[in-house]
């Protein structure tokens, strides 16, 4: 029987401002991604998140973004490469303590927004930040965009990793996602949403606007927190894969030396 891992991005909130229904998500996904302050998050929510996440059985994942809250890092930035890397360090080195401290542990690593976006289109970049993470927490399973430079990083670095598709995104024919300024780009609609994931699994590729069909390894599949339809969304993609005999749980990672 064919399986699959669901993740979403969560623990986005800040302060006073709220972000998605984290709760309900974790009843749903495998694997949490958890902000750790850079693109969003703080450190209450961060240690709430993550508590439930543990009591749930859910994997957690360290989120660092571009430190941009004000544009809850979706905003292109052009960071000195040491100063971003030093700026991924930090984020992950708040997440390993922060799961310490609530008896968790941080499994993965995925990157965030626009950083997650630029480094599907430039290896070096990619590298550069992976290398950065693994530099504090060596055991890290790297969550890739499939099919895109960032899964090439990881491929040569050694180091385990994890391929992910979107449930909620459009796809470009070199594999990356459509611009979300574009009609189209983010799917609204849940049961196309998780239609498109069965075919997706079932072909073990990525399937373009076009139609186009990218082989590919996919072993997990990320379901945003942060849109309106987050929870119908990923009910939706959970119900289908499972009536198609897909079983869902937390992915193990591959080593390509």
């Amino acid at each position: 029987m064919p399986h699959v891992d669901l993740n979403a991005d969560m623990g986005e909130s800040y302060g006073a401002w709220k972000m998605g229904d984290d709760a309900a998500l974790l009843n749903i996904v495998t694997s949490a991604n958890i902000a750790c302050g850079g693109h969003a998050g703080d450190a209450d929510v961060m240690a709430a998140t993550m508590t439930m996440a543990q009591s749930n059985g859910v994997g957690i994942g360290a989120h660092p973004g571009f430190m941009d809250i004000a544009g809850f890092g979706r905003n292109r930035m052009s960071v000195p490469r040491g100063t971003l890397q030093n700026q991924v360090r930090y984020q992950v080195a708040a997440s390993l303590g922060m799961a310490r401290s609530v008896g968790a542990e941080v499994r993965h690593l995925k990157l965030h927004g626009a950083m997650a976006n630029m480094c599907a289109e430039d290896e070096d970049m990619a590298r550069d930040l992976y290398e950065a993470a693994l530099s504090v927490a060596p055991d890290l399973i790297v969550m890739v965009l499939a099919a895109t430079a960032q899964q090439v990083a990881v491929k040569k670095l050694g180091c385990l990793w994890a391929g992910e598709i979107f449930a909620d995104r459009a796809y470009n024919d070199d594999a990356t996602l459509v611009d979300r300024s574009l009609p189209g780009a983010v799917i609204h609609d849940a049961d196309h949403a998780g239609a498109r994931m069965v075919q997706m699994v079932q072909a073990g590729a990525i399937i373009t606007e076009s139609g186009k069909h990218i082989p590919t390894q996919i072993d997990t599949i990320c379901l945003h927190g942060d849109t309106a339809e987050a929870v119908q969304i990923a009910g939706s993609v959970r119900r289908q894969l499972e009536a198609a005999d897909v079983s869902l749980r937390k992915f193990e990672g591959h080593r390509s030396d």
